[in-house]
């Protein structure tokens, strides 16, 4: 069967080969463990649970999770064991459910997900992904996905086809965010201050492209308000760019600041932002199969 699950399309047979993600049919998990450095709404005082999906269908020059990227690594599960991992990870008191670049397996997901919403599961599920998604391919996901948690990486094409090799990246996220809108369009939050539902939208500065993310920004505001929140990241980690010296840094102070000034002169309220410590190689988790 031809895979055209991303909207790369690719037509991979997933049973035979693996697609242009890496992914084959066999869903593989590299971490499953609590995580304390997503947003304070997400990881709060006890973690968020994140599953590392193996595989991923953009290919960014900067990933900093490329060790998993290509598809290779990782513990092969079945449905029902995912199901049994939410479970196990819910006992160890986090907040959330954190499914991290889970778009190869999108179906096998849902199906565990909603395997696990049938036995009462009581913790939220986060789709944490690049917005690099189908329209088709979030529609099977409502009412089982309870917080997006969407990148939104250009608003210009010839970055997008520079660093990601998807020209269409932004026409396909503004689609996929609208989706994700149409399904979650309002915040709730416990009483702890957590999130229970809604849409946080990632938008990572690169170096030297500050007027892109301005026009991210921009249209994030004006297309959404105060609908949904904004996590402004300062966090670019320079990892084998050699390549791309124009990438090969970190993002500046001076950068990040002119950023956040842009943002509040827009209005938005409703955002996160980081300080410099957040660029370093110890924030990228490890992928030694931790938790599967």
């Amino acid at each position: 069967m031809e895979c055209t699950l991303c909207p790369r399309r690719c037509g991979a047979d997933r049973e035979k080969n693996s697609g242009f993600c890496g992914a084959s049919s066999r869903m593989l998990i590299a971490r499953a463990a609590p995580h304390l450095w997503e947003e304070p709404c997400l990881s709060g005082e006890h973690g968020s649970g994140t599953i590392f999906f193996s595989g991923c269908q953009l290919k960014c020059v900067y990933c900093q999770n490329r060790a998993i990227s290509d598809g290779g690594a990782g513990k092969s599960v079945t449905t029902e064991e995912l199901t049994a991992l939410f479970f196990r990870l819910a006992s160890t008191g986090v907040h959330n459910v954190n499914l991290v670049t889970p778009d190869p397996y999108l179906p096998q997901i849902a199906e565990a997900v909603r395997a696990a919403k049938q036995q009462g599961f009581p913790l939220p599920f986060v789709m944490n992904c690049s917005g690099y998604e189908t329209v088709e391919s979030l529609r099977p996901l409502e009412g089982l996905i309870d917080i997006y948690l969407p990148d939104f990486k250009y608003m210009s094409p010839l970055l997008a086809k520079k660093y990601s090799r998807a020209p269409d990246y932004p026409a396909v996220a503004k689609a996929a965010l609208s989706e994700m809108f149409r399904q979650q369009p309002a915040m709730q939050w416990g009483s702890d201050g957590m999130l229970k539902k809604g849409i946080i939208v990632r938008h990572l500065l690169l170096p030297g492209h500050l007027e892109d993310s301005k026009r991210v920004l921009a249209y994030l505001h004006q297309t959404y308000g105060d609908q949904i929140y904004i996590s402004i990241m300062s966090q670019f980690t320079p990892l084998g760019l050699e390549h791309y010296p124009e990438l090969n840094r970190t993002v500046t102070a001076e950068e990040y600041d002119t950023l956040i000034d842009f943002a509040c002169r827009l209005g938005i309220r409703n955002a996160f932002i980081q300080d410099g410590s957040a660029a370093s190689e110890s924030f990228i988790p490890a992928f030694g199969g931790e938790g599967v």
